[in-house]
């Protein structure tokens, strides 16, 4: 039998276009809705515990399944010692074959290769942000007017950071952190003027 394995990282993402390309050639499917790196894939863990000698794993892209190259060829490993073969439907790649294991190895390579590079240049990008000043993470809880407010307020002694945390409905480590990030973005913002 053929056993289609489908995963999304999100519960907003769609799996249409997996569903539509292993369909015609999968006896069933099933659908996992988590992230690749979650320390637990149930849906994933439950099928390859119920293949038999004689079955093959098909899923559409390998990141599909596989968080590494050691992963995917460890895995692969494992199957093969129950008859089991993986089949990536959309290069057309089965590891039963000699050119199929070849591709196999050479594309689990790759996909972490990638993995690493968009890793990479995503800590660059975080990185560049930060030092152009930009805030990231949830948005801020106080505008920077009240943040202005507030810092007026505690330097005059007209009212203590607790008093402003409360009035703002925030948590006293907030005005002083907004206070201080405030304080570090004027800072650059003079830097470079």
């Amino acid at each position: 039998m053929k056993i289609g394995y489908l995963r999304v990282s999100t519960e907003e993402q769609r799996p249409d276009r997996q569903i539509d390309a292993l369909t015609p050639i999968c006896h069933e499917l099933h659908v996992e809705k988590l992230s690749a790196t979650a320390k637990s894939r149930p849906v994933y863990e439950r099928i390859i515990n119920s293949l038999n000698s004689g079955d093959i794993f098909v899923i559409w892209d390998l990141d599909r399944a596989y968080r590494s190259a050691k992963d995917a060829l460890n895995e692969l490993d494992r199957l093969r010692e129950r008859g089991i073969e993986i089949q990536i439907a959309s290069i057309q790649v089965d590891t039963s074959t000699p050119h199929g294991m070849l591709i196999y190895t050479f594309i689990s390579g790759l996909a972490e290769f990638e993995r690493r590079l968009l890793s990479e240049r995503t800590k660059q990008g975080l990185a560049s942000a930060r030092k152009r000043g930009q805030r990231l993470g949830p948005p801020c809880k106080m505008t920077d007017a009240q943040i202005r407010a507030a810092k007026q307020k505690i330097m005059s002694k007209e009212a203590s950071v607790a008093q402003i945390a409360a009035l703002n409905g925030v948590h006293p480590t907030t005005v002083t952190r907004s206070i201080h990030r405030l304080d570090e973005r004027a800072k650059l913002q003079n830097r470079f003027n």
